[in-house]
């Protein structure tokens, strides 16, 4: 074979004309590269004559330097042999022709998908058209799977969906083939994937059930607060709705009738009442207060013989109970301690509404009244429903009777009412159901707003009750209940002002503080005992010095006197008999009377 003669050229360093020249790929990637390797040009300067990538450059530089010559040829690909029809084999040539027996209207592309899936090649489109056209002659005569409807087993339809999309069909081509929608299809798919051979069979029409609220640990949280009895439904589901547990009244009620009926429990039943238009409905916050006391008289208390009392304040625009407490008397201290209480906490109301009760009218308590600017209201005699609070001991006949009347003993008593007082607030009430601000507790609607606030000192120089004067003796002493408390040596002989408020006594004079004591009281009134004394430094101290200075434990502030004896019942003298006189004549009646 003659030499191919080679054509003499001018040597160039232009990129475009070198390019012209080279007559393989790898050559071409060494006169790039050459400059930059051989003579060391910037990368920069070379990229802007070819016009390539600077990075580029980089990379193809750097990895000659690794591999040499070698580098041009690793990316040159490899030439495939080409691919006839007569190079497919035997069954994938017999499953082309068959598939457009099959189904005449699938396309190229799907035949090549499907032989990819059965046989993990795709032929060309080139390739299933040469077989189509001149391939061996179809294997079937007839379709494999009848359509959807003609098919009675609902488990055999899907079946043959899923088939044919393990052979590689689309879904559009299974809808086609088998005369049914898409979203059949689809959903046949989905339900295969998720439960297996149990989704192709036949799933029931009907709605399909909700998850149920009502489970067995709620009915039985139902049947235990109905232990309470008089608990109604729609107290039951406030109780439900403050542990998480949503279950409409209703529901509710029908729960605690079945139980009823399982185990016999009595159902309460009140009178109906006419709906009268309430007097003393309050239009904002703090207008009105609603006192009263109430009595519980079934009690297991067995050192109190009489009744337990109740002595509570209700908001009435809110409905929330502001203060309330367990007393074992319903006297002027008693309330007063109430009272004192919530003035502190909220404020004077514009207006306190009570009934005739004599604790309410008292003198002491209208003084305080007037002091702080506090309308009195009085409900109409026998029409107990135009106070607030009666409905209120209504709700907390049902929620705490149950468990107020079964406490041993009176801390137990008191703990019960104070988880009544928590409940009640917190629970949604019937008299809010309809409010539209997501506030239906009493606590919510209240929201914290005060009433007409007064200073510490204002509020406790009212509530203390100077009823009561004594005189100091030589020693500074007072004698008050069966006590000597001591107020100021200074003052000797001086009347002084013995006031007490709740559990704090007073002894001032002329409007003077001298000292503070704290009282507890006993059941009749009596001061079981005294703690804390306090001493104020006045201007009355005596100018007398002390040979020495006491201790605050070797000086007695306070002493309990003793008691007092008995009286003595006096003894009868014996009785005198006298003794007759002789009888005499005339004249030793003479001689005696001479």
């Amino acid at each position: 074979m003659p030499k191919r003669k080679r054509v003499q050229r001018e040597h160039t360093e232009d990129w475009q004309t070198i390019q012209q020249y080279t007559l393989w790929p790898e050559q071409t990637a060494y006169e790039l590269l050459r400059p930059v390797v051989l003579f060391g040009d910037p990368v920069i300067q070379r990229a802007q004559e070819t016009g390539e990538p600077r990075t580029s450059l980089e990379r193809k530089a750097d990895t000659f330097d690794e591999q040499g010559m070698v580098s041009f040829f690793a990316s040159r690909p490899r030439k495939q042999p080409q691919e006839t029809a007569r190079s497919l084999p035997p069954d994938m040539r017999q499953l082309i022709v068959d598939l457009r027996m099959e189904m005449p209207n699938i396309s190229i592309r799907e035949i090549a998908e499907i032989c990819d899936t059965r046989f993990q090649r795709r032929p060309s489109h080139h390739s299933i058209k040469t077989v189509l056209a001149s391939g061996p002659p179809p294997s079937i005569q007839m379709r494999r799977f009848p359509p959807w409807n003609d098919t009675p087993d609902p488990a055999q339809r899907r079946h043959n969906i899923v088939q044919l999309h393990a052979e590689g069909w689309s879904v559009a081509s299974i809808a086609e083939y088998l005369a049914v929608s898409k979203q059949t299809v689809y959903t046949t798919l989905k339900r295969w994937w998720q439960e297996g051979v149990k989704g192709l069979d036949d799933k029931s029409h009907a709605r399909h059930p909700r998850p149920r609220k009502v489970t067995l640990e709620v009915a039985n949280e139902i049947r235990k607060k109905q232990e309470n009895p008089l608990i109604g439904e729609w107290r039951m589901h406030a109780a439900l709705l403050q542990e998480g547990i949503k279950l409409s009244p209703r529901t509710c009620g029908r729960i605690m009738a079945k139980n009823r009926a399982i185990y016999g429990w009595d159902k309460p039943k009140a009178p109906p009442k006419p709906k009268k238009e309430m007097t003393f409905k309050a239009a904002r916050r703090h207008e009105y207060w609603s006192i009263d006391i109430r009595y519980i008289e079934h009690h297991q208390l067995p050192n109190i013989k009489g009744p337990v009392y109740v002595i509570s304040i209700l908001e009435n625009f809110s409905r929330m109970l502001l203060a309330s407490a367990i007393s074992e008397r319903q006297d002027t201290i008693a309330y007063l301690k109430v009272l004192a209480k919530v003035l502190r906490n909220y404020g004077a109301p514009e207006a306190i509404v009570t009934d005739s009760g004599g604790v309410f009218y008292s003198k002491r308590a209208m003084a305080i009244y007037e002091a702080l600017d506090i309308r009195k209201e009085r409900i109409d005699p026998r029409q107990s429903w135009q106070n607030y609070i009666e409905a209120h001991f209504g709700i907390m006949r049902r929620l705490a009777d149950y468990y107020l009347n079964k406490a041993p003993t009176l801390d137990e008593m008191k703990k019960a009412h104070r988880k009544f007082i928590r409940d009640y607030n917190t629970q949604i009430h019937f008299a809010h159901r309809e409010r539209n601000d997501n506030r239906h507790s009493p606590q919510d609607v209240l929201r914290g707003v005060l009433a007409r606030t007064l200073p510490a000192p204002t509020l406790a120089r009212i509530f203390f009750a100077t009823e009561f004067t004594r005189h100091l003796d030589r020693s500074g002493y007072i004698r008050f209940r069966r006590w000597r408390f001591y107020a100021e040596e200074g003052l000797a002989r001086q009347q002084v002002q013995v006031s007490f408020y709740t559990s704090t006594l007073k002894i001032e004079y002329q409007e003077t503080e001298l000292a503070f004591y704290t009282i507890e009281w006993e059941a009749n009134k009596h001061i079981k005992e005294v703690k804390n004394p306090r001493l104020i430094e006045t201007g009355y101290q005596s100018p007398q010095l002390k040979l020495w200075t006491l201790g605050p434990d070797e000086w007695l502030l306070f002493l309990k006197l003793p008691d007092y004896a008995a009286r003595k019942k006096p003894q009868r003298k014996p009785d005198v008999i006298q003794l007759p006189l002789p009888d005499l004549d005339e004249n030793q009646r003479q001689q005696v009377s001479s």
